[in-house]
């Protein structure tokens, strides 16, 4: 036997080796070629699903993936939806204040919590809510208007001051009270006083407002003005531990200004109803507003998924549901997981504190890290309050990608997951922060695998055309390794066994 296969290995030229390995490194860079577009496709490796499909149930295996099938199919048909506008900021509904909040926070660790960016569309928000055509009539207001465009933060200050110096100006406490104010009480006695100002004002413009279009342009203006004013003297009372208050205030400003949903107060209100556990009047606020028809935020999904995670959270147990399966209720619960998860992917590492939070941006974008940091930064501790709700999300959160075949590129519930996300975000966070950029689809084992041998073998082609020789002889040495056991096996069989027994055997 020895002896035969020094024979083969001796009759083997330097030719059968280069074309040996030749062939190798292109059949390797053909199946690489393929698994690359299989997976830029389909999002998974061709060799992976067809092992789990095929191989997987003959030893047997279970096949997980007729619900992939289905959701597919679903991801398919939200694919085919109209496009919406992918990477739109939004004002973060429960934004701090920067005097009081954001600059202590500079105050104390010598960061800056805010990008440039960031400031700047605020600026431009408070041009567009703040400030009218027929400002220049009025001496106050037109300092405010050049107040609102000043970069320098001193600058506005001292202009809200001189505006003040002419008359009540509600828009220069509004600036004074987010910018100068150093706590949350004296912003909130600065809120009242431009509160005062502000209705005023908001009376005379509703009387003239069907006068022309500069007295309903005036009255737009001073209705933002107002809402405003109240929606963040309700925010104050909330910093300060009056939930109840602001929950009434809430309310309030939502009847009174039914139209203006497009500054989201429902979410404050949620908020301020989670802190008091009032979860009846949580789920009567989300079977108003989580509808087919609305937007959907962070906000509104997870709370949905609290709720119904807290009705069976504190006796869940995944060894128990393993054995026997997911009850009813459970299921509702791991099914409203995955669809805020599917919303967006990030806040779950928040949640479960496996990455740290930030001060939340004055800007979001929904489905980005920064509304997730918006989100996790007040509603972490209703999480924590509900008994087995981190638990039950973090057995569970990781399925969604399980169920969607492509997180970047399919959607199941919402429309596809927008690739947009990360530059949005590095715009909003600041620096010091590591953007989130999950979910990220990793390359299947057989891809990598695939580009190895493809690399290795053309190496080895390469090296067996300059150096035939010498790499026949490399070859010879290796191949009589690797056959040495074989020969060692044979000559002990061989050596037990009868000769005329292995005489027989060898002519057959």
């Amino acid at each position: 036997m020895d002896y035969t296969v020094s024979m083969f290995l001796n009759t083997l030229t330097p030719k059968f080796y280069v074309a040996l390995t030749g062939t190798s490194s292109l059949i390797s860079g053909l199946i690489l070629i393929f698994e690359w577009w299989y997976f830029r496709k389909y999002g998974t490796s061709f060799i992976e699903q067809v092992s789990v499909s095929h191989l997987r149930p003959l030893l047997g295996g279970v096949d997980n993936n007729s619900s992939n099938n289905s959701n597919s199919s679903n991801g398919d048909s939200d694919s085919n939806r109209q496009s919406v506008s992918e990477c739109k900021v939004w004002r973060n509904p429960l934004n701090l204040f920067r005097g009081a909040e954001y600059n202590r926070y500079t105050w104390v660790t010598g960061r800056e919590p805010l990008t440039y960016y960031d400031m700047n569309l605020s600026a431009q928000d408070h041009q567009t809510f703040f400030t009218c055509d027929s400002d220049h009539l009025r001496p106050a207001d037109a300092i405010m208007q050049k107040a609102w465009r000043e970069r320098n933060p001193q600058a506005r200050i001292s202009a809200a001051h001189e505006a003040l110096e002419i008359n009540e100006c509600a828009t220069a406490y509004i600036l004074l009270a987010e910018e100068e104010a150093t706590t949350i009480a004296e912003a909130e006695k600065l809120f009242k006083q431009a509160l005062k100002a502000g209705d005023g004002c908001y009376r005379r413009s509703q009387q003239l407002q069907h006068h022309g279009s500069q007295y309903e342009a005036q009255h737009r203006r001073d209705t933002n003005v107002l809402v405003y004013i109240k929606r963040r003297l309700a925010m104050c009372a909330r910093r300060l531990g009056r939930t109840r208050e602001a929950v009434k205030m809430m309310r309030d400003l939502m009847k009174e200004f039914p139209l203006l949903s497009m500054f989201n107060i429902h979410e404050n209100l949620l908020e301020a109803l989670l802190e008091l556990q009032a979860y009846a009047d949580v789920q009567a606020v989300l079977a108003k507003y989580d509808d087919i028809s609305l937007p959907k935020s962070a906000t509104i999904c997870y709370t949905a998924a609290l709720l119904k995670a807290r009705a069976v959270s504190d006796k869940f147990s995944p060894e128990a549901a393993s054995r026997r399966g997911l009850s009813t209720a459970e299921m509702n619960a791991v099914e409203a997981i995955h669809r805020a998860v599917e919303f967006n992917p990030h806040v779950p590492k928040y949640l479960l504190e496996m990455k740290s939070l930030i001060l939340p941006p004055e800007h979001i974008l929904k489905r980005g890290d920064s509304e997730a940091i918006a989100y996790a930064f007040f509603h972490l501790a209703h999480w924590k309050r509900v008994e087995g709700a981190l638990n039950l999300l973090h057995c569970t959160w990781e399925g969604t990608f399980r169920m969607i075949p492509y997180p970047l590129e399919k959607g199941h519930l919402f429309y596809p997951y927008p690739i947009c996300t990360e530059t949005a975000d590095r715009e909003l966070l600041p620096s010091f922060h590591e953007v989130s950029v999950y979910p990220k689809k990793e390359l299947p084992f057989f891809i990598l695998f695939t580009a190895g041998l493809c690399s290795f073998t053309a190496m080895l082609a390469l090296l067996t055309h300059q150096f035939p020789e010498l790499m026949g002889v490399f070859a010879k040495a290796f191949l009589s390794t690797l056959f040495a056991p074989l020969n060692f096996v044979m000559e002990k069989v061989e050596s037990i066994l009868p000769s005329s027994l292995w005489h027989q055997l060898t002519r057959i």
